[in-house]
Formats: C-alpha cells, sequence, structure tokens
C-alpha cells in the first residue's frame, strides 16, 4: 500500500469510526478551496458546483471573508446577546434594507437556517388563538431537522423516526385549489419555500404566492416565506420572493448570508414584528461579531459586485450550456439563477454525481431524478464553459450504462 493510499485509508477509518451514522462515508477529502474550485487530500482539482449546498455565495478563500474574519476574531468573536456589537447592528440593518423590511422590519440571528425556521414556528404560534390554532406547510417542503423546522418539514420519511411531532401542522398541496381550499380564519401562518430544493428544484407555480399573500392577508394569517435557499441573490433576486413584488410577514435566510460561516435570521415585516417579545426566544451564538461581520463582508461584496445580476445572467447561460449538449437524459432545467435543477429522464441522478466527480465535477442529487446545480455567484464564461466540458462527460459516462 502507498504512503498515498495509507493516508486515504485512515481518513475513511477514522470518519465511519468517529462520526455519528447520520451521513453517507464521504467520497473525498477535501483540504483547500480557491475560487470555484476545491482540492482533495490526493491533490486533485474538482469545480464546484454545488457551493457547500448553496452557501459558499463568494467562492473559497475570497479575500474580502478572509479579511472580515480574520480582522473580527482577532478584535472581538463572541459577547453573547448581553451585550451589542457594531458588525450586529450593520448586519441587521443591512438586512432590512435588502429584504425592503421598511421602518417596522426587525431582526433575529440565529446560527442555521433550522434554527432560523425554529423562531419563525414560535412566530406563528404568537399568532394562534382559541379558533386560529393551524399552521399549514407545503408537502415536499424542507424547513430543517430540528423539531419544530421537522414538523414543518413536508417528508414523511423524515419525520416518521421522530414522531409524534410538534402538534399543529398540516401539510397541503402547492397548488392555488389547494391554498383557496384551505385558508380561513381558522389558519395562524402558511409557511411556503419559493422553490422547493430538496425536493428537485421545483418552483411554486405562477401566481402562488401572490394569492397566497391575499389570502393570509384577508384571514389574518402570516405568510412566511422561507428564504434560506432562495436568499441571498442566488436567484437573481436578492430574495426569490421579491420576483412577485408581495411583501410577506416574515422570512427565514441563512446559507448564503455567510458564504461558508454558521448564520441565520428571522426577518419579520411590519406588525409582525411586535409578535415576539422579551424573553420569547434566545440564543447563545447567534448574531456574535465574528458571524455578523462575515456577513456583512459576503453582502457588501454581492452587492458591489453585482453578483445578484451575475445570478440570473449565469442561470440563463447554463440552461443553454445543457441544451446543447443535447443528451437523451435531460428532458429540461427548472429553477432560476443559480440554483438550477437539471430533470433527468431516468433515475440516475446517484450515477451522475458519481461519474461528474470522477471528471472532477461536483454536483448533487436530491431524488433520484434531478442534478441540483448551486454554483458559487462568482462564476464566469471559464467556469461555464468547464463545467459544460465536464457535466457532458459525466452524461455520457452514464449514457453508456444505461443505453
Amino acid at each position: 500500500m502507498t504512503e498515498t493510499s495509507a493516508a486515504a485509508a485512515d481518513w475513511r477509518e477514522a470518519y465511519a469510526s468517529n462520526l455519528m451514522k447520520t451521513f453517507s462515508q464521504p467520497p473525498l477529502l477535501l483540504t483547500r478551496g480557491e475560487g470555484s474550485w476545491v482540492w482533495d487530500s490526493d491533490g486533485n482539482r474538482y469545480l464546484d458546483f454545488l457551493a457547500g449546498i448553496a452557501v459558499n455565495s463568494l467562492g473559497h478563500a475570497h479575500p474580502a471573508l478572509v479579511k472580515a474574519v480574520s480582522e473580527q476574531i482577532a478584535t472581538l468573536a463572541h459577547v453573547s446577546n448581553l451585550f451589542a456589537s457594531a458588525p450586529q447592528l450593520a448586519l441587521a440593518e443591512r438586512l432590512l434594507r435588502l429584504a425592503g423590511a421598511g421602518p417596522g422590519g426587525r431582526v433575529f440571528f440565529a446560527n442555521s437556517g433550522t434554527e432560523a425556521n425554529e423562531a419563525a414556528f414560535k412566530l406563528a404560534r404568537r399568532n394562534q388563538s382559541a379558533t386560529r390554532t393551524r399552521i399549514l406547510s407545503l408537502l415536499g417542503a424542507f424547513h430543517g431537522r430540528t423539531m419544530g423546522a421537522l414538523a414543518l418539514t413536508g417528508k414523511a420519511y423524515l419525520r416518521e423516526p421522530f414522531e409524534p411531532m410538534v402538534p399543529g401542522v398540516e401539510f397541503i398541496d402547492s397548488t392555488l385549489e389547494a391554498l383557496e381550499a384551505n385558508i380561513d380564519d381558522t389558519v395562524a401562518a402558511l409557511f411556503v419555500e419559493p422553490i422547493k430544493g430538496e425536493a428537485g428544484v421545483v418552483a411554486l407555480p405562477e401566481g402562488f404566492l401572490e394569492r397566497a399573500r391575499a389570502l393570509t392577508s384577508a384571514h389574518g394569517a402570516l405568510l412566511i416565506v422561507d428564504e434560506v435557499q432562495t436568499g441571498a441573490g442566488r436567484t437573481g433576486d436578492w430574495f426569490a420572493f421579491q420576483k412577485t413584488g408581495i411583501a410577506p410577514d416574515a422570512i427565514t435566510v441563512a446559507k448564503g448570508i455567510g458564504g461558508g460561516v454558521p448564520i441565520g435570521a428571522l426577518i419579520t415585516f411590519g406588525a409582525a414584528s411586535e409578535l415576539l417579545e422579551r424573553g420569547h426566544h434566545g440564543t447563545t451564538f447567534g448574531g456574535n461579531p465574528l458571524a455578523t461581520a462575515a456577513s456583512n463582508a459576503v453582502l457588501a461584496t454581492i452587492e458591489a459586485d453585482d453578483l445578484v445580476g451575475n445570478a440570473r445572467r449565469r442561470g440563463e447561460q447554463l440552461r443553454a450550456a445543457i441544451a446543447t449538449i443535447g443528451s437523451p437524459l435531460v428532458t429540461g432545467v427548472r429553477g432560476a439563477g443559480l440554483l438550477l435543477g437539471v430533470a433527468l429522464t431516468q433515475p440516475v441522478a446517484d450515477a451522475i454525481v458519481a461519474a461528474a466527480l470522477e471528471h472532477g465535477l461536483i454536483v448533487n442529487a436530491p431524488n433520484e431524478d434531478t442534478i441540483r446545480l448551486a454554483p458559487p455567484l462568482i462564476i464566469g464564461d471559464d467556469e461555464v464553459a468547464e463545467f459544460t466540458t465536464r457535466f457532458a462527460a459525466a452524461l455520457a459516462d452514464v449514457e453508456a450504462v444505461a443505453a
């Protein structure tokens, strides 16, 4: 056994022996990254078109993020929420501005998307009354794995091992008809993802958010939009709900706003900002100076470099590039901006992910007939060309076996 193969065996054995068995054995040990590229422990280079599942907005080792984290951790990393910090205040102001929450908006900082959705669940409960008891979520939705967020997740196979769930949540189809049939004066809140990433990058039907807003407003229910995967410019707008022109009561954000540093937030609009009062929720780490300084740097760079526009333009470029491949395994592309789902004609997504890795490309299979693309927002012509070549090769490999 060579020294390299022995080292590879060592990390695989260490992973299998020491980590909880909640994930599959990883195929690679990644050691460094730069821009849209990462390297493994054997020195192989990979084009990263997953970005840590829509997290690494600026790619890897971006100078702005490196500078912000380095300077902040050398100054003040954590103080708890017994005290305020300048980065926290600056980020709250920035998020409210980018979300368009207005002067009545408020921010609660957390450490992840699931924590942001836990806070949103509490917000929904605060809108309940003796007659307004129901919380609605969508079938196929994914809102997280902690118990409250899991109760909102419309995937029975994820909930069943941990039942009984937190009560009060009902699941409806993602259709206008289901909205009309279910939203009435007994509903306290409706949770929605503008694009269901874990369901295969599936967008809501045309007019869904607009009708949801009208119905929830008419019946006194909250409209809470989960922007954990779609926010921070990924879909070609700062937040996906902004395409519709509506204003929700709250949104949850995480992933891309930190560029790789863990952070999440609940952002409220208008009267919903008054529902959570002192003592209703809390966090030790949420909104600490280190995480908020990182997020400020990430969002400032996205804004200064027009990466929201780049996401929109590169998304269209990628759609065209995939069409030119002409693979019989591909039937179309869903999603928006740089959150795309390549729809497959056969249930071979896992095989394509494995073949792509062999060709130096990292993509993801949220289900058996979809390939998810969520590259860094910084990609340009070179990365699109590299992706097209490598993805075409992966498809060709799988075509040869599937034929």
